[in-house]
C-alpha cells in the first residue's frame, strides 16, 4: 500500500517528450523555490493577461461595431492598428522580461535582501542537458548576487519509466539555492 501513495504523488513525464519532461521539473522547481519561503510575483503574469483582454475588447469591438463596412472603415483601420500595437507589445514583454523566465518571486519574508529571484530554465530540442538558472529580479540592486547556473542531464533524474526522483532533482535544485544565498553571505 506504501507504494501506490507513492505513486500517486511521483510525477511523470513522457520521457520521448522534451516538453514533458521539461514542464514536470520546471513545476518542480517552481515548488521547490515556494517551499524555500519565496513568494511568488505574479504581476508581469498579470499585465501580460491585462493586454490580452484589451487584444480580445478590440477584436470583439471590430466585429461587433454597429456600422457596416463602409460606414466604419476608418474605425476598422484604427482597430487594426490598435490590435497589431498591443500584439507587438505584448510580444516585447515576452521577449525582453520573460525570456526562459518560469517564476518571478519577490524576497523570503523577514530577508534583508530587496529582490526576488527569476529562475528560468531550458531544455533544447532534441537534447537532454537541462539548464537551471536563478537570477536576481533586479541585478543592478546593492542585494543582487551573481546569477548560478546547473546544467545536467535528465537522464539523472527520471527513472526509466519517466518517473521523476524528486530527492535527487531537489538536492541539486536545493544546493543551487543555497549557491546563489551563499553569494550574499560572502559579501
Amino acid at each position: 500500500m506504501a507504494s501506490s501513495g507513492a505513486s500517486k504523488n511521483s510525477k511523470k513525464a513522457n520521457l520521448l517528450d522534451p516538453h514533458s519532461i521539461k514542464h514536470t521539473l520546471d513545476e518542480s522547481v517552481t515548488e521547490l523555490v515556494k517551499g524555500k519561503g519565496y513568494p511568488e510575483d505574479v504581476r508581469l503574469s498579470n499585465l501580460r493577461l491585462i493586454i490580452g483582454a484589451v487584444i480580445i475588447g478590440i477584436a470583439l469591438l471590430a466585429q461587433f461595431y454597429n456600422k457596416k463596412f463602409p460606414e466604419n472603415r476608418n474605425f476598422l483601420i484604427g482597430c487594426i492598428i490598435s490590435y497589431v500595437a498591443f500584439n507587438l507589445l505584448l510580444h516585447f514583454i515576452s521577449y525582453t522580461k520573460e525570456k526562459n523566465a518560469i517564476l518571478f518571486t519577490y524576497p523570503p519574508a523577514g530577508s534583508f535582501s530587496s529582490t526576488g529571484l527569476v529562475v528560468s530554465s531550458k531544455l533544447p530540442r532534441f537534447e537532454e542537458m537541462y539548464t537551471l538558472t536563478i537570477a536576481s529580479a533586479d541585478p543592478k540592486s546593492i542585494s543582487a548576487n551573481k546569477t548560478v547556473h546547473l546544467t545536467k542531464s535528465v537522464t539523472k533524474w527520471f527513472t526509466k519509466d519517466g518517473e521523476l526522483v524528486e530527492g535527487l532533482f531537489w538536492k541539486d535544485v536545493e544546493r543551487l539555492i543555497d549557491d546563489y544565498n551563499n553569494d550574499r553571505k560572502s559579501k
